[in-house]
């Protein structure tokens, strides 16, 4: 840290450091949204497929098949679970109203 003749840290140093501090924690938060943003924008087709999925007539078959022990018992059958999916895609449209992520991606006429 710099100081002045007196060997002292004066208050204009100690802020600017302060501030300057901030900024680079800033830019790290912003950088790190820019990212997932990017990242959740890119998940719009899966999102679609889960979309048309959850309530189709291949999901209650699914979900039937499971509920009669039919599947492999170690396959992952998370997106079976009614609260499951659907709060996922809650979560989505929470997101979607919060955050601008891309209007082509996502439309209104998207959003069940």
């Amino acid at each position: 840290m710099w100081r002045n003749k007196d060997n002292e840290v004066t208050d204009q140093v100690q802020r600017i450091d302060a501030m300057e501090q901030r900024m680079l924690r800033l830019a790290d938060a912003v950088q790190a949204l820019e990212r997932a943003r990017e990242e959740y924008v890119r998940r719009m087709e899966d999102r679609k497929a889960l979309e048309a999925y959850y309530g189709s007539a291949e999901w209650w078959g699914d979900r039937a098949s499971d509920e009669a022990g039919l599947l492999p018992s170690d396959l992952r059958r998370g997106v079976l679970s009614e609260d499951g999916v659907w709060n996922l895609l809650e979560e989505c449209r929470n997101i979607d109203s919060q955050v601008v992520v891309n209007q082509d991606a996502v439309s209104e006429d998207d959003n069940p």
